[in-house]
């Protein structure tokens, strides 16, 4: 029996009332398998684990869409102040999908909107899906220009796949949540793939301050990650793309991979 299966439970409508009070910094940091339950323990007074129909772990897929010439990972890997993200989420457990845009403003803020996808889970997490268009096409373009971004011309192509389970836990003490996202794996259109095999993804969403889960972290060493899953997956699958940005994440990422 692992750490987070003694922990108390939460359902989702008390997780979000409990941690949406508070502006929010997230921070992500790569940790061992094998530490998980220690950090778990060291924390686990204040934890409540997020459970739905008796499940407290979620698949997640995610497709991420760009230019044929990665327009958007380029905004990123050089440090644009305006800059956008799109992706599909899928809920695999739910069925349940939305397209998401996220976006950084030139003030250094970020703002992300989603709709809803009605098409009966019609992603299957192959690559060959089609470029994006109609209604979620337009509210991409729609979202962009609200945020003073340069809607891109080309075809918005899917580039990249995550896949990965989460669990989230809320720290009932401080409001904070915290996910730990485990056997991501990335994937691309080229049929390269790369796992994440020893490490998890931890992401503490806590005030400006840090929290106590991330004091936990600090005090065994470990320290926050520039971590995106876009560019850090692109980079890790195309070593001729610019990655300076994200060289010290790639470099950890491999020893686990």
């Amino acid at each position: 029996m692992s750490a987070i299966d003694t922990l108390p439970g939460i359902d989702l409508a008390r997780l979000t009332e409990s941690a949406a009070l508070m502006t929010r910094v997230d921070r992500k940091y790569l940790v061992p398998r094998d530490e998980i339950d220690e950090l778990i323990g060291d924390l686990a007074v204040d934890l409540r684990v997020l459970e739905i129909g008796g499940r407290r772990r979620f698949a997640y897929r995610s497709t991420y869409y760009d230019t044929s010439d990665l327009a958007a990972y380029r905004a990123a890997a050089t440090g644009r102040r305006r800059r956008w993200k799109v992706r599909r989420r899928d809920y695999v457990d739910t069925d349940v999908s939305f397209l998401e845009v996220k976006t950084r403003t030139g003030r250094g803020e970020s703002s992300k909107l989603r709709i809803a996808l009605d098409d009966d889970g019609a992603d299957t997490g192959e690559q060959a899906a089609p470029p994006l268009g109609g209604a979620p096409l337009d509210f991409v373009r729609t979202s962009l220009a609200d945020a003073d971004c340069v809607a891109p011309t080309a075809p918005l192509l899917p580039v990249l796949t995550t896949a990965y389970d989460r669990t989230t836990l809320l720290v009932a003490a401080e409001d904070s949540r915290l996910t730990l996202d485990d056997a991501l794996v990335w994937s691309d259109p080229a049929d390269r793939a790369r796992q994440l095999r020893d490490q998890v993804v931890v992401e503490t969403k806590s005030g400006t301050r840090a929290g106590s889960v991330d004091r936990v972290l600090w005090r065994a060493g470990h320290r926050p990650q520039r971590l995106s899953k876009y560019a850090t997956g692109l980079a890790l699958l195309d070593a001729d793309l610019p990655a300076n940005r994200w060289h010290r994440t790639v470099r950890a990422v491999s020893r686990g991979t």
